[in-house]
């Protein structure tokens, strides 16, 4: 499995000064879905081998870290995936070389009241030989727009909104604002809008099938 988020975590345990502990740390794990062994999914995972569209997760500190993260869903299901652990002052020169490389087409997913009007599209238009990047922001809402605002490097990219009507016809979760909703609800709504209905039709199973078990090892806990 090409999984970059997962590739990032063993790179940050690597290099990382004291073990973090995410919650439920001693809780005995899949080292691949991060769930409880006796819950593990990933048997299930089927890749969308299809697709034509591309992702890249910014991943804001310990991000890669947590098991409630669904960023890394995304890349279980899209096969060209990237993960880079985002930095406000050196940006990793791997994620640069991505952003600048002719075979792609990078697209900044946000909210539209954040942004330049100017600079928000509601669907993609494909330029012509290239692979549409589609960039999250990966993190808390506070973090998220904190990763926005001093990426200068993401200044001249369009900006990808979801519209709050399709977020509310998504049924995977009620949520009043766009923001509430995880980075993989959010990549089902990319997907679909966006030509990728093979990969979001995978990504929502797989994403309903992490929610249930992840849910189940709470309850178990409790």
């Amino acid at each position: 499995m090409n999984n970059s988020v997962l590739a990032l975590r063993q790179q940050q345990i690597a290099v990382a000064k004291r073990e973090y502990k995410a919650r439920g740390s001693k809780l005995s794990r899949c080292e691949t879905c991060l769930l409880a062994q006796s819950l593990c999914i990933c048997s299930g995972i089927r890749v969308a081998h299809n697709c034509n569209s591309a992702v890249c997760l910014l991943m804001y500190h310990n991000e890669s870290f947590k098991p409630s993260n669904t960023g890394r869903l995304i890349a279980d299901v899209i096969p060209d995936n990237h993960a880079f652990r985002w930095d406000r002052t050196e940006p990793d020169p791997a994620l640069l070389a991505l952003l600048n490389d002719v075979r792609y087409q990078p697209i900044v997913v946000f909210p539209a009241e954040n942004v330049e009007p100017q600079r928000v599209i509601e669907h993609v238009i494909r330029e012509d030989n290239k692979i549409p990047l589609y960039i999250f922001l990966d993190g808390t809402w506070r973090e998220a727009k904190k990763m926005f605002r001093k990426s200068p490097y993401l200044d001249n990219m369009p900006v990808l909104s979801v519209s709050p009507q399709s977020l509310s016809d998504y049924k995977l979760r009620v949520a009043p604002h766009a923001h509430q909703l995880g980075t993989a609800e959010v990549g089902c709504v990319v997907l679909e809008q966006n030509g990728e209905v093979e990969a979001a039709t995978l990504l929502t199973e797989h994403f309903i099938d992490f929610r249930d078990a992840y849910l189940k090892g709470k309850r178990q806990k409790g």
